[in-house]
């Protein structure tokens, strides 16, 4: 058997690297926040997001017009859990008091219930139509937000999860940025 020539081994090198830069653009490498269009895995938008991360949901509900913040974190196995919910209110579909481990308490002219141990591996979340002021929050000091109708439609629903973006994903998607 005789040596690979010069041009044999550049062949090699250059599939080898080819094939190592294929894998890195399109294996998960960054997990995230992700709201998937409705029932598909087709990617809305994503917020980089880590183990231990909180984030808000805030919308304003359609019936009694006021804000309702709903506070979330990331857990060690990446699923979602709702740890409090704030709002003025009560009305369909608002709580009346907490459940047991819970605490309901009420600050500054809202409601809290505090110590919510609720985990999501996804959650079912529609954009406003009528009243579309849906906002979502991070940050340390929950120092940013957005709007959802900043990028997308009134209306439109979404499975929310948290799921590895690949970096091809994560260049050509819609990041939520402040």
């Amino acid at each position: 058997m005789s040596a690979l020539n010069r041009k044999q081994w550049c062949f090699i090198t250059i599939i080898i690297l080819s094939l190592s830069c294929l894998i890195a653009f399109f294996a998960p490498f960054k997990t995230a926040l992700i709201f998937y269009k409705e029932n598909t895995e087709q990617i809305a938008m994503f917020l980089p997001l880590d183990e231990g991360d909180t984030f808000q949901h805030i919308f304003t509900h359609s019936i009694h017009l006021t804000d309702v913040v709903e506070k979330y974190e990331v857990t060690h196995k990446n699923t979602i859990q709702q740890t409090e919910i704030i709002y003025e209110e009560f009305a369909i579909g608002m709580p009346a008091n907490a459940q047991e481990g819970e605490a309901f308490t009420y600050e500054d002219g809202k409601y809290h219930i505090k110590n919510i141990n609720q985990t999501f591996d996804q959650i079912k979340l529609r954009n406003g139509k009528v009243v579309s002021e849906n906002r979502l929050v991070w940050g340390n000091n929950a120092q940013y937000q957005v709007y959802l109708n900043d990028y997308v439609q009134p209306g439109a629903w979404f499975t929310v999860k948290m799921d590895k973006v690949t970096l091809w994903q994560y260049l050509k998607g819609v990041r939520v940025h402040e």
